[in-house]
């Protein structure tokens, strides 16, 4: 198993690289990240597609920087691949053979449907439970689109508009009246089956406009990913950054002042085309794709057939994720604990007063199987470093709902709280009633693993939760679980097991 992974993506905007490591089979998390503005696509759409020499120069120094960091970061494997840029261009093998000659670098040039399928792959993945979505991924070449239903991948569509394409034939020429009817005549293009209630927005555009609704919206969690808006709220905000004098009151980065324009034009039209209700935000792409793939054992027979991606489709095995398993596998959380065991009977016992949705029990679960790991870092206010650790450590597969709720229940530690002390979450956080019984159920797991790995049986008689086991002297720390902040109208009593 190679521990770490360099994917490098050579795109006609920008040239990426992303180290992964594995910390297990399925297990990973990303340990670097590199980003060059290289623009390997400049200037050549508009003479015939051909890569010009002072962007190819640009783009070796950049891939032999990338190169350095990967031997000392002591990478196992690296996969270069290339985009729009490349695929277009007459000169494309010139120039991989020359990267192949002076770095040692082995460049694939992937066409626009696996370029589809792999952001695709990694939308599918590594966001929160995604069963039927369009993505969008608006390149500088290119556009890619891939159809998700049912959990599945089952077509992709790649569209020659992007954003350093529309920059250079149309906004440098001014040739406004004309960019209308080009981006109209692509998407005919589009099959109606493509139409989609939710939209998965991938690429460096769609993160900028997502970033900057979230600012205007003081949204309070700094996480992209999985971030999701509503198309008739959000729009006119899009059209004001598409007609906006000054980006920098929108939030917008300098380094996407002169595509920005072009990328909201393209993203307007096709989520009318599509007739979008929602955007999901994904921060993961082609990428994070071709690591997938690699881990699934997909990569080379993608490589060999693209002609039917429906055979190719791969998911992480049910009930896991790959952030957790990380976090555990990072912080040896994995030792025997009954902390989850315990936290699921507890949950289902008293489900008779707490009455809450199953939905919530697989939250509690996780934060059971995390709740030590701020120890790792230092005993005291380990509460206060488990809940940092999951908000910043669960990437993947988590809503902001899943997340703001887990690293509630983690800080909280079976404390009495304040609504107000969450008032931060509150648009992300259930009722305070569920919070409350959530909270107690994971402080009294937590509290009877740390005294005990013996089997525990629970129940509930007279609103008496009965903890019963089977040795007659093990130790409780009664003292510590009389702490725990209770719900009301419910006490708690320990009994040994009947012989």
């Amino acid at each position: 198993m190679a521990k770490k992974t360099a994917v490098i993506d050579l795109g006609s905007n920008s040239i990426r690289m992303v180290i992964f490591e594995r910390t297990s089979r399925y297990g990973f998390y990303i340990c670097s990240e590199y980003k060059k503005k290289v623009r390997l696509g400049e200037n050549a759409y508009n003479n015939n597609k051909i890569l010009q020499n002072e962007a190819m120069y640009k783009a070796e120094q950049t891939l032999a920087f990338f190169k350095e960091k990967v031997l000392k970061e002591k990478c196992a494997k690296i996969i270069a691949v290339g985009t729009s840029a490349l695929r277009d261009a007459p000169n494309s093998k010139e120039f991989i053979k020359r990267i192949s000659q002076n770095i040692a670098l082995n460049i694939r040039c992937i066409n626009g449907k696996t370029e589809s399928f792999l952001g695709g792959l990694a939308a599918l993945n590594l966001l929160s439970n995604i069963q039927n979505a369009t993505t969008i991924d608006i390149g500088g070449g290119s556009t890619e689109l891939c159809l998700i239903k049912d959990g599945k991948i089952v077509d992709c569509l790649s569209l020659d508009i992007g954003t350093v394409r529309l920059k250079e034939l149309f906004y440098d020429q001014k040739k406004f009246s004309a960019l209308n009817n080009f981006i109209q005549e692509i998407l005919l293009q589009v099959p109606k089956k493509f139409q989609n209630d939710n939209i998965i927005a991938i690429g460096g555009s769609l993160r900028a406009i997502s970033n900057s609704i979230m600012k205007k919206n003081s949204y309070p969690l700094k996480m992209l990913h999985n971030f999701c808006y509503e198309v008739e709220k959000e729009k006119n905000h899009i059209e004001k950054i598409l007609n906006a004098k000054n980006l920098i009151d929108f939030s917008i980065k300098k380094d996407r002042f002169d595509t920005i324009k072009e990328g909201c034009a393209i993203f307007l039209a096709l989520l009318k085309n599509l007739k979008a209700k929602q955007v999901i935000t994904s921060t993961v792409g082609v990428r994070e794709g071709v690591f997938l793939s690699n881990i699934f054992n997909k990569h080379e027979k993608i490589k060999e057939d693209t002609s039917d991606f429906t055979k190719f489709n791969a998911k992480f095995p049910p009930n896991f994720n790959p952030s957790l398993k990380s976090l555990q596998d990072r912080f040896n959380t994995n030792y025997p604990s009954k902390c989850a065991y315990f936290a699921n009977k507890i949950f289902e016992s008293l489900k008779p007063l707490h009455k809450i949705e199953n939905l919530y029990k697989a939250n509690l679960l996780d934060a059971a199987k995390i709740s030590l790991i701020g120890e790792r870092l230092n005993f005291y206010f380990s509460n206060e470093h488990s809940s940092y650790m999951a908000l910043n450590g669960l990437n993947f597969g988590y809503s902001h709902k899943d997340l703001a709720l887990i690293s509630t229940l983690l800080k909280l530690g079976g404390k009495k709280f304040n609504p107000y002390s969450i008032e931060h979450f509150k648009n992300l956080l259930p009722h305070t009633h569920i919070i409350s019984w959530l909270n107690f159920i994971l402080a009294l797991a937590k509290r009877l693993a740390k005294d005990t790995n013996e089997n525990l049986e629970f129940e509930l008689k007279n609103h008496t939760l009965y903890i019963y086991c089977d040795k007659k002297n093990i130790y409780f720390s009664k003292e510590e679980i009389k702490k725990i902040a209770k719900p009301k109208l419910i006490v708690l009593a320990f009994n040994q097991k009947a012989q």
